[in-house]
């Protein structure tokens, strides 16, 4: 990955450069992707097919996702600790400030956080591994080593972002942040569905997808400090979606055909993941944007676009049912308490978001 310490011509042998410095965290973003590829894979297995077990090609193609970034990560930290110890001051632009680890290694805190996040998911593999070999098939979303696993690789999303975030000055740096926050944002769809088990007095799954479409994009917003990075995230996700919406359901037919396994009689036909990340966002995301251009501070314009997304995108969310799934029309003392609530949390997630892009942008720095 172009992982070289050199000195530049100015530098008389004590700045750190890696050289081509957007490989690893190009690295990370892939692997991120990979492991969002695998997922939306074996969801739509259990959907498409049933019960899987533990040794399966989405769930390969998900793990080698943790393995790319994980590895892009520890060759980012064993070439900057080298460096330090060799006296050499760290390019904060590769990764993000370094922070000391373990008293041994130096490490850039994106790469830190997306290798952290790695690590981890390798430990709840082998938590699943013992989990399938206790109760042989796996049908379930919310099993204990399965909520690790997400959590895991969504930790090494937020890496990604901070690694991306640190170059944001670079050509390539907030490109590659836009790009990590859409895929947390698809990865956190699914996620949310977790939250269906709170009951159904209310539309938690509509609420979920609001209350973490708000943040994820304000923060990116306040990250870049610019107009139309919200647009440019919600349409990274709809590339996102549409290359999902495609791949899932046929990569699910072509493996069950190999393996000589049949599809469900009653199978829906819908691609699962792709069909939970919120179609109108991308509309959505311009009318918050909107909310930029009038006059007046920060600490009012955020909450108010985050109530406006979450809001939005929790009453868009039942219609969207109705068009993917071919689901009644929702009844509307439904549809507004849901809205309701996500107003609330909308608000408080948009200056929330607005809070992270400044950590982020502040952290990285040295």
């Amino acid at each position: 990955m172009g992982l070289t310490a050199t000195t530049g011509p100015r530098q008389s042998g004590q700045q750190l450069v890696l050289s081509r410095s957007w490989q690893p965290a190009l690295a990370v973003l892939i692997g991120s992707f990979v492991s969002l590829l695998g997922l939306s894979w074996d969801a739509q297995w259990h959907s498409d097919v049933g019960p899987d077990t533990f040794f399966t090609l989405p769930h390969l193609i998900l793990y080698s996702g943790s393995a790319i970034a994980g590895t892009a990560s520890l060759a980012v930290v064993l070439v900057t600790t080298a460096a330090a110890r060799a006296g050499r001051p760290i390019d904060s632009v590769v990764g993000g400030r370094a922070v000391g680890v373990l008293g041994t290694f130096r490490a850039p805190v994106g790469y830190l956080v997306a290798g952290c996040g790695a690590a981890s998911f390798l430990l709840y593999g082998l938590w699943d591994l013992w989990w399938h070999s206790l109760y042989g098939f796996d049908a379930v979303l919310e099993s204990p080593p399965h909520i690790g696993l997400l959590l895991s690789i969504s930790v090494t999303m937020i890496g990604a972002i901070v690694a991306f975030a640190a170059a944001r000055d670079r050509r390539w740096g907030l490109p590659g942040a836009v790009a990590a926050t859409s895929l947390l944002l698809g990865f956190w769809c699914l996620i949310v569905v977790v939250l269906q088990e709170l009951g159904d007095t209310l539309n938690w799954i509509a609420v979920g997808s609001g209350g973490i479409a708000a943040p994820l994009l304000l923060m990116i917003r306040s990250l870049a400090g610019r107009t139309g990075a919200i647009v440019l995230t919600a349409g990274a996700l709809a590339l996102l979606q549409g290359a999902l919406w495609w791949f899932a359901p046929w990569a699910t037919k072509v493996y069950a055909d190999s393996v000589s396994l049949p599809l469900r009689d009653a199978i829906l036909g819908v691609p699962v993941m792709a069909a939970l990340m919120p179609m109108c966002l991308v509309v959505v995301a311009a009318g918050a944007e909107s909310i930029f251009w009038l006059r007046g501070r920060d600490r009012w314009r955020y909450p108010v676009a985050g109530a406006f997304l979450a809001g939005a995108v929790a009453a868009c969310a039942p219609y969207q049912d109705m068009l993917v799934y071919d689901a009644g029309v929702p009844p509307v003392d439904r549809v507004i308490p849901a809205v309701a609530v996500s107003v609330v949390a909308g608000a408080v997630a948009g200056a929330i978001g607005h809070e992270l892009g400044a950590m982020v942008r502040t952290g990285v720095a040295r």
